[in-house]
């Protein structure tokens, strides 16, 4: 069959009703944003995402409830028209759990714009920047001198100076993230195949400056690839010449729904919202054919086989991965014995059993093993993606589970993985070794999950677990764990601020505050970094918890008290008399409304949403404790 990336083909049509289902939402209506992200998870043309982002304006206007998406305000600014991207932006970024508002810059005003610091980019007070160029902006030399490797080296010095005025002005001017675009080139070369080696050819130079970008990339700018986007479907369909010179458009008109997948799920990355656990079927998805009905030796994987290659190619795609920190889990329609028989046995496997965190086979609907695997991972279902051949149990979960990612397979098991990849759900705006370490966490959280079941009571199942902390101030090395965590975690936060690499720098280097990165090792893995506290100086030796935080795979072990203990000692040292801590409602940290009551805090009052306590550090005792802590 014939897989085209421009179609979104990893979506399922839009319903026949979208357009009266769009026209009927209310703004008064119960839960309207699982109703959004249902419509928003079609495959959509531009008009039908245009219509959806129609009713996200009318919503707003009316001050409808749209928790738990994710606000987020960005500003557009290149040397192209963003008119025909906005509404597909909004729309698109419903599925991805984001209620975008758009800022949309002119276009030919881009240094004006940076530079004046009252102008419209700047008052707006954006989040993030999508700072787009097509390659027109650096059109090149109307006269170059080809091989001339002096003249080539300052075209590509003048284009990175431009693009790191631009970050510079940007940063300077609003403080905002900026996601910063590779740049797709021509289509026609004009040497052939010699192009690329070339001194002063377009995409000599521009390959240069693409890989200058890439290489800079680091918080606060994010890398966007759109080189590669256009790549993947051709530059002749990328670019259109008729409509840039006619529009200014940056790229094809009908790529728009592409474009906007690929930057909402970036956005998504952005705002900690990517998928952690990919949660796979087994028969006709990992080998073919039925385990149970053909036995061991029946199924079809490996070479020797015509789709047994695809399957390889399947595994090979999931245990990669596994390897960069996504964590796998299996739900199968199957006895649980004869459904491992193949991981045990079969000598082309390439997943083993170690490599997954969670194993469901059981006759249940997968619906509810999903979630059973969600809750022993202690992660929620919309952290999960459903890899399945059958269309029917996709489409089962899709209906009982609308918060879980299931891409549309197609028919042929060789198009599975690039299908799976191509949907963004793991995408990331950077990568660390905590990272990576990510998946034998998940599954080390699993196993004490199993231990806990057959512990005699909680204090033996939790010493039981050896567990170890390590408490130190923020610092250099720990900044960009501590920037992701801050930006990622929406459950176990307390206040849901976010700070910036170089806010974290800043706060480190203030004496007024008082910070604090706890990691966590136990007999079954190493967990990385799991919580970090900032405090600040008040008067008459009161500190407030401006922000605290921690990651959902380590509750009910009591870090959190351990956490507060070491604050206590801490702040004690600093003469600290009142610690205040507040909990401000984001619409996904339900979960610890009543953290610091469960803690020993007073309460003190209640402003608006905003809860706030105090701690008398003088009386309080910290608790025995299952877990040895020690400063790095």
């Amino acid at each position: 069959m014939h897989w085209d990336r421009t179609t979104l083909p990893w979506l399922v049509d839009a319903p026949v009703d979208f357009r009266a289902r769009c026209k009927a939402i209310s703004s008064d209506a119960p839960n309207l944003a699982p109703e959004m992200r249902a419509l928003a998870s079609y495959r959509l043309n531009a008009n039908q995402l245009s219509t959806l982002a129609g009713v996200l304006r009318r919503l707003r206007v009316s001050g409808a409830d749209l928790s738990p998406l994710r606000p987020l305000k960005i500003a557009l600014l290149g040397n192209g028209s963003h008119e025909l991207i906005v509404d597909a932006l909004m729309a698109t970024c419903i599925r991805h759990g984001i209620n975008l508002e758009v800022v949309n810059i002119p276009f030919n005003s881009i240094e004006s714009v940076v530079l004046n610091s009252e102008s419209e980019l700047h008052l707006a007070r954006p989040d993030a920047v999508l700072l787009n160029f097509t390659y027109h902006a650096f059109l090149l030399d109307s006269d170059p001198a080809f091989s001339d490797e002096a003249k080539h080296a300052t075209q590509v010095e003048e284009g990175l100076r431009r693009i790191h005025s631009l970050v510079a002005g940007i940063q300077a001017g609003s403080g905002a993230t900026v996601f910063l675009n590779t740049i797709a080139p021509p289509s026609q070369s004009l040497f052939g195949s010699i192009d690329r080696s070339m001194p002063g050819t377009p995409l000599a130079i521009l390959d240069e400056i693409n890989k200058k970008i890439a290489e800079a990339a680091q918080s606060p700018v994010i890398l966007l690839d759109l080189a590669k986007l256009a790549e993947s479907v051709g530059l002749d369909n990328w670019n259109d010449e008729s409509q840039w010179h006619a529009f200014k458009l940056p790229f094809s008109q009908r790529l728009v729904p592409l474009y906007a997948d690929h930057v909402a799920s970036s956005l998504a990355a952005f705002k900690g919202l990517s998928r952690k656990c990919l949660v796979l079927d087994l028969d006709n998805t990992l080998w073919g054919g039925v385990i149970g009905d053909d036995g061991l030796s029946g199924i079809r994987l490996g070479n020797g086989f015509p789709d047994g290659e695809a399957f390889l190619d399947v595994q090979r795609t999931a245990k990669s991965l596994r390897h960069r920190g996504i964590v796998l889990a299996v739900s199968s329609k199957n006895t649980d014995q004869v459904a491992r028989e193949a991981f045990r046995s079969h000598p082309d496997m390439l997943l083993s059993e170690a490599d997954i965190a969670v194993f469901q086979a059981n006759w249940s609907d997968k619906a509810s093993n999903l979630e059973a695997i969600a809750e022993k991972l202690s992660i929620g279902v919309d952290a999960l993606v459903f890899l399945d051949d059958n269309p029917a149990e996709r489409e089962l979960v899709r209906q009982k589970l609308p918060q879980v990612s299931v891409p549309e397979l197609p028919d042929d098991p060789a198009l599975f993985s690039r299908t799976l990849l191509a949907g963004g759900y793991f995408d990331v705006v950077s990568y660390s070794s905590e990272d990576k370490g990510r998946a034998a966490s998940y599954a080390a959280r699993a196993a004490a999950a199993e231990l806990k079941v057959s512990a005699v009571d909680l204090d033996s199942y939790l010493k039981s677990l050896d567990m170890r902390t390590t408490c130190t101030e923020f610092d250099a090395i720990g900044r960009s764990r501590i920037a992701q965590l801050i930006n990622k975690s929406n459950q176990f936060n307390l206040t849901s601020r976010r700070y910036t690499e170089s806010d974290i720098e800043a706060i480190e280097r203030d004496s007024q505050f008082l910070t604090l990165q706890v990691r966590l090792k136990d007999r079954f893995a190493d967990h990385g970094m799991i919580a970090v506290c900032i405090c600040r100086m008040l008067a008459d030796h009161n500190w407030e918890i401006d922000t605290w935080l921690m990651s959902c795979r380590v509750l009910g072990r009591r870090v959190e008290e351990a956490t507060l203990a070491e604050l206590v000692t801490r702040i004690r040292t600093r003469n600290g008399r009142t610690l205040i801590g507040s909990f401000v409602p984001s619409g996904r940290n339900q979960m610890v409304a009543e953290h610091y009551a469960k803690l020993g805090f007073e309460f003190i009052e209640k402003l608006g949403d905003t809860t706030t306590w105090g701690l008398d550090l003088a009386s309080y005792i910290s608790p025995t404790l299952p877990i040895a802590f020690s400063e790095g």
